[in-house]
């Protein structure tokens, strides 16, 4: 999604940054792991296939992805490169051609020494915050019936398991923004800026 690629996000424990072809290889190489793989049901690809999805990531109207870079490492180094300070990802995916109010949310903290302290939180709402300004109101997670953490911080963010897919092996978890979750939404990013974004910034 082309809307995103001049906005960098900062929140307290996370910066969100497009993801631009800078980040494409440190990517590549988390998605070697066979963990990552098995908990994004996702295949490996050759770093030049990887590069083509990063492209397609940039220019396809029915996605939104955000590179999530640790903010203490970020800030405490000047001029240290986003790709030093990478943390993982949060993607939407606008899944549902016939109701664009409806978005499925992913996030990955792919670095091991980033997991459990709360960047996955944190950047799930501000995703969530950035995307309802583009009219979303729904927000569907697909999550692998074993990937239980995963499961238990979408519930912490007011998700609710709507359905369990054993042939897929996943739960799906549902979020629909009334006006309380809206207000809540807004108290829990109210700290996060929103900057113009440049490589580098």
């Amino acid at each position: 999604m082309r809307l995103n690629q001049n906005i960098l996000l900062l929140g307290k424990k996370v910066v969100l940054v497009p993801y631009t072809s800078e980040h494409v290889p440190r990517y590549h190489g988390w998605m070697k792991s066979d963990e990552l793989q098995r908990l994004t049901a996702s295949e490996p690809l050759t770093l030049e296939q990887e590069y083509a999805m990063q492209r397609s990531w940039r220019e396809d109207a029915d996605k939104c992805t955000f590179i999530v870079l640790d903010a203490e490492r970020w800030q405490a180094q000047p001029g240290a490169t986003e790709e030093s300070c990478m943390a993982g990802d949060v993607n939407l995916f606008l899944t549902d051609l016939g109701d664009p109010s409806l978005g499925e949310i992913e996030v990955m903290i792919a670095e091991p020494s980033c997991r459990g302290k709360g960047f996955g939180t944190e950047a799930v709402l501000m995703m969530m915050s950035y995307v309802t300004k583009l009219g979303l109101t729904k927000f569907e997670a697909k999550i692998g019936q074993g990937n239980e953490p995963s499961i238990r911080m979408f519930q912490k963010l007011h998700f609710e398991q709507v359905a369990v897919s054993s042939v897929f092996q996943e739960v799906t978890l549902r979020l629909t923004m009334s006006e309380p979750e809206r207000q809540w939404l807004l108290e829990q990013t109210s700290h996060v800026e929103e900057k113009p974004y440049g490589i580098g910034s």
